[in-house]
């Protein structure tokens, strides 16, 4: 049968998650029963999610381009990532399922891939680190000229610079400038996209026009052509993890947490006051509380930070307001506004302390 799909459709499709129609032991276990479970015990075959439309489609971009003898393949595993020197794609397993999704909301905010865009903007992105392995291009002189060096060793956290023109701008977080590895698969990813327009959007950001100006050199240089490598080996398979559920939340929850952040009080006196004749008579923590999930959403595409240590962040702000007993000084709306503003400030600072986390 043949599907069609809008992989540019911000609304989540159900069909991403056509699994959750179909009968299993576990998806009527409570969230108690479903934390004790094995992350191979709610295991569904990928070939029975709604996912497999979007990794055709895939395949059919690498066709257009002359690369339909590289045939990425597929699993599901913890995260999102291509392990060194294999050719595929490991895919996290909540998206095998709406249930699983839906806590992996609750307890992180983000569901990366939730929504057939941003499933294609990850897929695009693994796929050029895939690619990289199966031809061995981080071994070229100019690859690593543009790019850097492969062996450049990963660092935990980086501070990115949100206008630099040496890197294209594809997921958020700007995470071109984490690594060159990832520098080079958000290029590819860019180059990949038949909706990106790099030829006529990037003219101008030199540094990243010369990346796709080599990539689409490159690639038309090795298309037809074999891939060196042909593994077909799945990493950290979920069919063979041990951990819990409740295991892996809590991993990611230590992962994305906020380690201290410096709480802003000039940016909070500006926004609220502890002046009872200037007060609106709102509480600013009460205030902040009936905001904070359109805060998390307005804040974290712009800054690229997860929803995650936002609400971190939140949490701290919140907690310095009652300490400063700060009331609303300006209506409602104007104050959410001018909140959101501050706070998206507040983050990029965090951020460029040095602690915005690699995702893992």
């Amino acid at each position: 049968m043949h599907v069609t799909i809008n992989p540019y459709s911000k609304e989540i499709n159900i069909g991403l998650f056509k699994s959750s129609t179909q009968r299993t032991k576990w998806s009527s276990l409570d969230e108690k029963e479903l934390y004790q479970l094995r992350l191979k015990d709610i295991f569904i075959p990928l070939e029975k999610t709604g996912l497999v439309p979007y990794l055709e489609k895939l395949q059919s971009e690498l066709d257009l381009k002359g690369l339909s003898a590289f045939r990425p393949y597929f699993w599901f595993s913890d995260e999102w990532f291509t392990p060194d020197a294999h050719t595929g794609i490991a895919i996290p397993f909540y998206l095998s399922h709406k249930r699983l999704a839906k806590l992996q909301e609750k307890n992180l905010y983000d569901v990366e891939g939730g929504t057939p865009a941003t499933f294609m903007k990850l897929l695009r992105h693994e796929c050029g680190h895939a690619i990289d392995n199966a031809y061995q291009l981080r071994r070229r002189r100019k690859r690593q000229q543009l790019f850097g060096k492969s062996t450049i060793k990963y660092q935990d956290t980086y501070a990115p610079k949100p206008f630099s023109k040496k890197y294209v701008v594809h997921l958020n977080g700007w995470y071109s400038q984490s690594h060159p590895d990832e520098d080079f698969a958000e290029t590819f990813a860019v180059w990949l996209n038949p909706r990106s327009g790099w030829k006529k959007r990037y003219p101008k950001w030199r540094g990243a026009y010369q990346k796709l100006q080599y990539m689409d050199e490159l690639m038309q240089e090795i298309s037809h052509t074999k891939p060196l490598l042909k593994t077909r080996r799945k990493i950290d398979p979920q069919n063979q993890l041990t951990k819990t559920l409740g295991d892996y939340f809590e991993e990611k929850i230590d992962h994305y947490g906020v380690n201290h952040p410096s709480v802003f009080d000039v940016y909070l006196l500006k926004l609220f006051t502890n002046n009872p004749d200037l007060s609106k008579g709102i509480k600013a923590s009460t205030f902040i509380r009936k905001i904070k999930k359109d805060v998390r959403k307005s804040v974290s595409p712009w800054t690229g930070a997860y929803q995650y240590t936002i609400n971190e962040i939140l949490e701290e702000v919140t907690n310095r307001c009652d300490e400063l007993n700060l009331k609303l000084k300006f209506p409602f709306e104007q104050s959410k506004n001018q909140f959101i503003s501050m706070l998206s400030v507040v983050t990029i600072e965090y951020i460029h302390q040095g602690s915005h986390r690699i995702a893992r």
